[in-house]
């Protein structure tokens, strides 16, 4: 089994990381080949809210194990043979949590995956270290609480849209990756196609010929 961090994993063939604050969220496809499996570190800090949701957008089956492991190694989450699936971890512990990805049950099969790790930092210590600047100088209480919630919905509404986005994305690099798989058998066969065509109408012009060759010899 091999492992490879998290951030900085360069021989992937898609890596997005956005950071708002302490909030992280990372995205990676990579491909997963036959009868292996991947191991990823993410590092969170106490009482974070930790986030992982993963897509098999190419491969025979469409489907890889999956294990979610604490920092002191006990195993938090496991899927057998899923396609796609959702997981949350609520209250974190400080270290490196982390997750694999297993195709070792495929001989032949490689799969391409596609996940995305969101690090939610509760405590608001990242996001409103400029409030307190702002009550530095006296604002009313009850206007600084309504922009307060104000800000914290529309940032909890544009996670969930992003998230929405995120899961739409999966499913257009399956169509994708499907498209040019069909493409590719579309244009093998109709070569094969070709040639046999070509064949045939060679071997029916050389018979044509023999004939007449044998007429004219009589």
């Amino acid at each position: 089994m091999r492992t490879s961090a998290l951030l900085g994993y360069l021989t992937l063939s898609a890596v997005w990381t956005s950071t708002l604050g302490r909030n992280q969220v990372t995205e990676l496809t990579f491909l997963l080949p036959a009868g292996s499996a991947e191991c990823f570190f993410q590092p969170a800090r106490s009482d974070d809210r930790l986030e992982v949701v993963y897509r098999v957008i190419a491969g025979s089956g469409l489907d890889v194990g999956f294990g979610f492991f604490s920092p002191s190694g006990s195993k938090l989450a496991s899927d057998f043979r899923a396609s796609e699936n959702y997981h949350v971890l609520d209250h974190t512990e400080d270290g490196d949590y982390r997750f694999c990805f297993d195709n070792s049950f495929s001989k032949f099969s490689e799969k391409m995956v596609f996940f995305r790790v969101n690090v939610i930092d509760r405590s608001g210590a990242g996001d409103d270290g400029w409030m307190d600047g702002v009550m530095e100088e006296n604002m009313v209480g009850y206007e600084l609480e309504s922009i307060r919630a104000t800000l914290d919905a529309t940032r909890w509404n544009m996670e969930r849209s992003h998230q929405t986005l995120i899961r739409l994305r999966s499913f257009e690099k399956m169509d994708l990756s499907l498209l040019e798989d069909n493409l590719w058998r579309v244009s093998f066969w109709s070569c094969v196609n070709l040639l046999v065509m070509m064949a045939v109408a060679a071997t029916q012009v050389y018979t044509v010929r023999q004939l007449f060759r044998d007429a004219k010899r009589v």
